[in-house]
């Protein structure tokens, strides 16, 4: 094949760069299994509007035989985690074959395309070692996003870097830009350390975005179990980290990224200043910029609450939300045995399911919370929908406390099987889009963007993409962050009762009570939110800012 073949279409000369995406994970499509949050819809939301745009852009990914899981319920209701294998009738097979050195043995690796036409996007190559040629364990390495096995997990990190990297080459295609979506693909830079033989070579070439704002949640390894699984390519544990100026026992892979490339980004303003303080003091480190994140209207706002909002007819915006309540709550009937009226305000809680996102937070006070379901004369009803990590017992304990505690109230429901449909759903279907994280801990937190382009309102604490967009009383509602200084314990009082606050006094009564006044609010988000929030103006950017060429 090609590259002409592979990328289907002619490239517009403002984005005629040739870069490579490398990513662990793509939310192209519902029926295309490939991710688990937040990393994934961006990363498709990037393939979606670079197709727009004609941008000569191609992703490179991974083909999990199993996803990152079924989220099912066991016979108690709770939830429980199901690995079921995916077929892809329409992914196309390049025919290639190559191998991949992991663990000093071969590895075959067979790589699939998905057109541009197919769910209108850039094209993306996949990755998969399922094949007759392996065995077991090699085959194992593409069954399971972000296994839970450590050298399970290098393995995916070499098959995508060194693997895609490879693969581009057997391809005949040189990408001017090499681009890393979190630093997942970092192997590749050893792969081009070999190919261009100086660091400077490959700077040339390398740039990623950053999006974990913790120092925990970024992967390290011991570089002696990294030379053992063939991570450095051709160099020695010692090489890799004299050549980087690197220094401990673990090789960080987000540092790594940021000395390897010439320029990366954090994924909002207030993200980039955190990336730049966690990472700034090290040496020869890239310079950090801010490039937010979005997502792809075309593909995520509903056409006609769309056209209601643009031309500001109220009474088309009000129809046409009953009718998007009634298809979510359909969904609330199937899965809970409740049913949800149309005329209620309806909050939705639905995004990734970690710790740090706060679930839970309104239900910290109990009493004040059963006061709030309880309410007849100003009523609400309450959805929660997420996925935690399937080894993650903590978030899944969590997960299934609120499916208990909700379970009496007919007014409240858990949603499982949190993918690109459900949460489409879930945006197009609510009156407030719920986001309560710990502050400085959501670099981005995109879902808040899609739910505004549908006629939701957000509902936020001012972390990630938030204070760049909201205006509180204006465009969204604000939750008062406590003090940064205070306890956790204490956040969390103080937090929950700005959150029941901000409800109990201004959210329910106005959507009660100033029916002009919400929706002015909901056309204003709807309007605010495009073309600042819109993937078109991140695409733009990427090319203006990360993938142009630095002038001297």
């Amino acid at each position: 094949m090609t590259r002409n073949e592979i990328l289907g279409y002619t490239p517009d000369e403002k984005y005629n760069t040739p870069v490579a995406y490398f990513s662990m994970e793509f939310a192209i499509d519902q029926s295309l299994k490939i991710y688990s949050g937040g990393l994934g819809f961006l990363a498709g939301s990037h393939l979606r509007s670079a197709y727009e745009r004609k941008q000569n852009l191609v992703g490179v990914g991974m083909l999990w035989k199993y996803g990152y899981y079924d989220q099912g319920r066991d016979g108690n209701g709770l939830m429980k985690p199901e690995f079921i294998e995916k077929d892809y009738s329409f992914l196309q097979d390049t025919g290639i074959i190559f191998t991949v050195t992991v663990h000093d043995a071969p590895v075959h690796v067979r790589a699939w395309l998905l057109k541009p036409e197919t769910f209108g996007s850039a094209p993306l190559l996949l990755l998969s070692t399922d094949v007759p040629e392996n065995d077991e364990l090699s085959r194992s390495i593409t069954h399971s996003l972000y296994d839970p096995n450590e050298t399970t997990r290098i393995a995916q990190t070499i098959v995508l870097g060194i693997g895609g990297a490879m693969l581009l080459d057997r391809l005949g295609m040189e990408p001017e830009v090499y681009h890393m979506n979190e630093g997942h693909s970092v192997s590749l830079n050893f792969y081009l350390l070999s190919k261009y033989k100086s660091l400077e070579e490959v700077k040339k070439r390398v740039v990623f975005t950053t999006h974990t704002p913790e120092m925990a949640g970024n992967e390290a390894h011991s570089y002696d179990l990294l030379k053992e699984m063939s991570f450095f390519y051709h160099l020695q544990a010692h090489e890799a980290r004299s050549i980087l100026g690197l220094e401990g026992d673990n090789f960080n892979y987000t540092l790594a990224a940021l000395k390897f490339a010439r320029k990366a980004n954090g994924v909002s303003k207030l993200h980039g200043e955190v990336a730049r303080q966690m990472w700034g003091s090290n040496p020869a480190v890239c310079e950090i910029i801010s490039i937010t994140n979005a997502q792809n209207k075309a593909y995520w706002a509903d056409p006609l609450i769309d056209q209601a909002m643009a031309a500001d007819q109220d009474e088309a915006i009000i129809n046409r939300k009953k009718e998007l309540k009634r298809e979510l709550f359909k969904v609330v009937a199937d899965q809970c045995g409740k049913l949800f009226k149309e005329e209620v305000l309806t909050i939705v809680w639905a995004r990734r399911f970690a710790g740090y996102k706060r679930a839970d937070l309104l239900m910290r006070d109990w009493d004040r919370f059963i006061a709030l379901v309880n309410n007849s004369a100003l009523p609400v009803q309450i959805i929660w929908a997420g996925k935690p990590y399937p080894e993650d017992m903590e978030s899944i304990g969590l997960f299934n406390q609120i499916i208990s505690r909700a379970k009496p109230f007919a007014n409240c429901a858990v949603l499982t099987g949190y993918e690109l449909g459900l949460s489409a759903l879930l945006k197009k279907g609510s009156d407030v889009w719920l986001n309560n994280p710990r502050m400085y801990r959501e670099a981005s937190g995109t879902s808040g963007m899609t739910a505004a382009m549908n006629g939701s309102i957000n509902l936020s604490l001012p972390d990630g993409w938030v204070p760049e967009f909201a205006k509180d009383g204006e465009n969204a509602f604000l939750i008062r962050p406590a003090a940064d200084e205070l306890p956790v314990t204490e956040k969390d009082r103080l937090e929950n009762l700005s959150l029941m606050d901000t409800l109990e006094q201004t959210v329910i009564p106005m959507y009660y009570n100033e029916k002009k006044h919400w929706l002015s609010i909901l056309r204003k988000a709807a309007k605010d939110v495009v073309p600042m929030f819109e993937a078109g103006r991140m695409v733009r950017e990427y090319q203006e800012q990360l993938y142009a060429p630095s002038t001297p």
